[in-house]
């Protein structure tokens, strides 16, 4: 029987190479359709999947505190560590093309409506969740799709301008450059689909045995709920945005709408769908209660995102701010020992 270190290591493999594929299909789509509306939309749906089909069984079976409770981790620590990690590649020369800094003041629609969309879920959360609640989070996540279909549509009348204007330069040339363009979208669609299920398959064996491995080991069931699960569940995204963070700025572009992208999913769909599962599951009219560890948790993670964005707000990310995302992280962290269990 394979001990579950063994198992561990095979599924992070398995992820790894998923997660390679899913930056490479992300790459290659972005050319078509934008770095920020992929890294927004296609690769957040695809790494939070997981997280999805976690809120979905677990407000199935009742358990609300680990459907509300996978968004707010995953918020706190991507926006942190994961945000940090991606930085530091960027910035040092663990980058293929490392960057003094990142600029990301084209991604004002992600910072506000992040904001926006923290906020708001705390608010509505003072009373707890309902069918309206998963309505409104069900509008600001359709809202959000809209700006980033039109953004997409504007940044695509780019390209093709830039195209028409090289067709008229070099008409023989430009059709094999639209026939290869064609045929790499084609591919970076299938490799894509191929990275994406590659993450629906490892993601839930991986934390099953990760955990096992911390049980095995001794760790803390502290430690293990707090540290080695959130970190755990995050793995696919994680790995994601360190390839992409390697290749340069288009990748770095991508990563960047990746890590907003989802954690607007996260604030809007993923508490919709716990909303919607609850109801499903438990009649139309159930409610998901505030309790005490939950708000304290909602608290925690809107005050780290807002802090986390101050960065943002300045449009530029550089080694700085990634040791002061670090530092926020190990802040968080050490506000979990202190909230009450």
């Amino acid at each position: 029987m394979v001990d579950n270190f063994s198992l561990m290591i095979i599924w992070i493999l398995e992820l790894t190479g998923a997660s390679y594929l899913l930056s490479y299909g992300a790459e290659h789509l972005a050319r078509s359709f934008g770095a920020r509306f992929v890294g927004r939309t296609l690769l957040s749906v695809a790494t939070t999947l997981p997280e999805i089909a976690i809120v979905v069984y677990a407000a199935a079976g009742g358990f609300y505190g680990t459907a509300i409770g996978s968004a707010l981790g995953s918020n706190l620590l991507m926006m942190t560590l994961g945000l940090s990690i991606m930085l530091l590649i960027a910035t040092t020369k663990l980058s293929k093309h490392p960057a003094k800094e990142i600029d990301v003041h084209q991604f004002k629609l992600d910072k506000y409506l992040l904001i926006i969309s923290a906020v708001v879920s705390l608010v509505l959360f003072i009373d707890g969740f309902n069918f309206i609640d998963g309505i409104i989070f069900s509008g600001i996540f359709a809202a959000y799709l809209f700006l980033a279909y039109r953004e997409m549509q504007h940044e695509r009348a780019q390209i093709r301008a830039k195209l028409k204007v090289e067709q008229n330069n070099n008409l023989p040339e430009n059709k094999e450059i639209y026939h290869e363009t064609r045929k790499q979208l084609v591919k970076a669609m299938i490799v894509f689909a191929i990275g994406t299920a590659g993450i629906f398959i490892g993601a839930e064996p991986f934390i099953h045995a990760l955990e096992g491995y911390s049980v095995d080991a001794g760790i803390s069931v502290v430690i293990l709920a707090v540290i080695i699960s959130p970190i755990a569940g995050e793995m696919p995204e994680k790995i994601s945005l360190m390839i992409l963070a390697r290749k340069g700025a288009a990748g770095v572009s991508i990563a960047v709408a990746n890590v907003l992208g989802s954690k607007i999913l996260n604030n809007t769909l993923l508490l919709a769908v716990a909303v919607f599962g609850a109801m499903a599951y438990h009649g139309f009219f159930a409610d998901i209660q505030a309790t005490p560890i939950l708000w304290y948790q909602m608290i925690l993670v809107t005050a780290v995102t807002i802090i986390a964005m101050i960065p943002m707000l300045r449009n530029k990310l550089d080694l700085r701010s990634a040791i002061l995302l670090l530092a926020l992280y190990a802040i968080g962290i050490a506000m979990q020992f202190f909230l009450p269990t």
